[in-house]
């Protein structure tokens, strides 16, 4: 088994999770950065950095660090890390296509004595079920004799300069006990926050798997919550605000539920149960509520209209956001699209403004292509629908300021104060 101090580590995968880890572990190890996206590979080594995670001070901090898109860079590796994404199909089965063609690129210079290590989001039993079998297929090794596996989740929060990869508390694995503290020690020398060595990989795999889903099955109640309140009267926000009050109750608001990971690692879960012939109900009811809250949130708009004689064909709508989450430009799985699609079903006229969004890659993935600063007093509806701080943070008024006179403001997440124009879930 190898020894801490002779770890040479490649990091697969250099987006949201695989560079803050690439640039840590640089600072510490000789570490080569892969990505076949050569573009990226530029931009990384100009000190640029798409994702605004981390700025070019940050970047050249990791002094042992080197970005590639060369797959030849990484044999003088001993370790390697793969993060990247796991995504589900149109059919919301779970998509190994990333995972298995990094394991196979891996597997093609994997060398004995090395160890590979996962931390992309999976059910439990994916690393040594899937990705194992074609790390030996391809290397011509023997799992847990020529070479080993770990696997320690990502808990990378986009967006969120409080919470880094140094202070949060890793998770780690191992495909026996000495590479499991082997594993642990390695994230050990870059994490302040501490480690959580695992008693096996599914154990680890199945507490990442959870910590979304549980995320996922509080939102979705406080969505159906916000649907029975509309529909007795009374303000969703003002009741948490209330219930909020007590102690143990737990802080979670209604919305879209986007992203890379709440809005798709259930699946991934309920994929595995199904496969073991158990039906989640919950998890599913769950997944179809927040899934749903995109219709929901266009019709309110529509509704709102309605009710200030306002007509919904032709009409100028504009959406404020478009990334899945707040003050971050990150695109993946944004819900806030299924609000503009229902909307311009109806017929009317969307403009889509978002400061964090990539104009191109806008237009290349949703086919939407973003507007300039808007126009005030231009719209008969507009929709908060991500709270960037460019709009929440900007003088009162100033969202309510791009509706006409007779406008309705709708509010997504009951960011802005409520007034006879500004509506909320």
């Amino acid at each position: 088994m190898l020894s801490i101090d002779d770890a040479k580590i490649g990091v697969v995968g250099l987006g949201y999770v695989g560079l803050p880890l690439a640039v840590e572990f640089g600072k510490v190890f000789d570490v080569v950065g892969f990505d076949i996206n050569t573009t990226r590979i530029e931009e990384l080594r100009r000190g640029e950095d798409r994702t605004l995670e981390l700025t070019s001070e940050e970047l050249v901090q990791a002094k042992s660090l080197a970005f590639t898109s060369t797959l030849e860079d990484l044999s003088d590796c001993n370790v390697y890390v793969i993060t990247v994404p796991t995504p589900v199909d149109v059919a919301r089965r779970p998509d190994f296509d990333p995972l298995l063609r990094s394991s196979a690129a891996i597997g093609s210079i994997l060398k004995r004595g090395d160890c590979v290590i996962y931390e992309s989001t999976v059910y439990p039993g994916v690393t040594e079920e899937v990705c194992v079998p074609v790390l030996e297929k391809a290397s011509g090794l023997k799992f847990n004799v020529d070479f080993w596996c770990g696997y320690s989740p990502e808990r990378i929060n986009p967006g969120d300069k409080d919470r880094g990869l140094r202070s949060i508390v890793k998770v780690t694995s191992g495909s026996t006990p000495e590479v499991g503290t082997f594993v642990n020690a390695l994230y050990g020398k870059i994490i302040d926050a501490g480690t959580h060595l695992a008693s096996s990989i599914r154990v680890a795999e199945a507490a990442k798997v959870i910590e979304n889903t549980q995320r996922d099955v509080n939102i979705a109640l406080m969505n159906e919550l916000a649907m029975i309140f509309n529909r007795i009267g009374i303000s969703t926000q003002e009741v948490l605000a209330a219930a909020g009050t007590k102690w143990n109750f737990l802080a979670f608001q209604p919305g879209l539920v986007g992203g890379h990971c709440i809005g798709v690692d259930p699946y991934y879960l309920a994929h595995k149960a199904a496969m073991l012939g158990f039906h989640p109900e919950l998890l599913l009811s769950a997944r179809r509520i927040n899934d749903g809250m995109g219709p929901y949130v266009a019709a309110q708009v529509m509704k709102h209209m309605a009710r200030n004689g306002l007509h919904l064909v032709g009409s100028r709508i504009l959406v404020l956001g478009l990334t899945f989450k707040e003050n971050c430009p990150d695109l993946r799985n944004t819900r806030v699209v299924d609000v503009i699609t229902e909307l311009q079903a109806a017929n009317a006229q969307v403009d889509v403004y978002d400061p964090w969004a990539d104009h191109r890659q806008a237009h290349e993935e949703y086919g939407i292509s973003l507007v300039g600063k808007p126009d005030l007093a231009a719209y008969d509806a507009v929709v908060l629908a991500v709270p960037h701080h460019q709009f929440v943070d900007a003088p009162d008024g100033s969202v309510e300021a791009y509706a006409k006179p007779d406008g309705v403001v709708f509010d997504v997440k009951g960011r802005l104060a409520p007034s006879a124009k500004v509506f909320q879930l």
